[in-house]
């Protein structure tokens, strides 16, 4: 026969707020703020901003933003003081009527983001695309600013 410490799962809030006053080894790990019940997107203020990937190449940048649900009327994309702002909205109202009852639904939800672009960036080349939820931007780099490949000099 072994021991097993006692955990009381009918806590309020699932012990997040209250701890058993001999759980000290566990008291600063079971808040709030340690216990991934609430997201650190919370915490940051990013909770409405989509997921992001940039990726560089020799000649362009490419940006891929996770947007799904969202159609290509909802986004509203516009380049300002060298900022690549991205916004979409989209609303839904549904209605249900019915000879005893009425049923309305409503949704909202949006989202912005702002992201700096290197000076090496061609504003006026920018393309972007949306297609399954991806919205996708290809930035091309100015001239003077590609990368160049790496080349073997010969000593004289």
């Amino acid at each position: 026969m072994s021991l097993v410490k006692f955990r009381n799962r009918r806590r309020p809030f699932g012990g997040l707020t209250t701890s058993d006053f001999f759980d000290t080894d566990d008291f600063f790990n079971n808040r709030l703020w340690n216990n991934d019940k609430l997201l650190d997107s919370f915490w940051n203020g990013s909770s409405n901003e989509p997921a992001l990937n940039i990726k560089e190449e020799d000649n362009k940048f490419e940006i891929e933003l996770a947007a799904p649900g969202f159609a290509k009327k909802d986004f509203d994309v516009t380049i300002d003081n060298g900022f690549l702002n991205i916004s979409a909205e989209k609303s839904e109202n549904k209605k249900e009527k019915n000879d005893n009852y009425t049923r309305q639904e409503f949704s909202y939800n949006s989202f912005s983001r702002s992201l700096q672009l290197p000076e090496s960036v061609k504003e006026e080349d920018i393309k972007a695309s949306y297609h399954d939820g991806i919205l996708s931007f290809d930035l091309a780099k100015k001239a003077e600013n590609k990368k160049l490949k790496a080349k073997r000099i010969e000593i004289a």
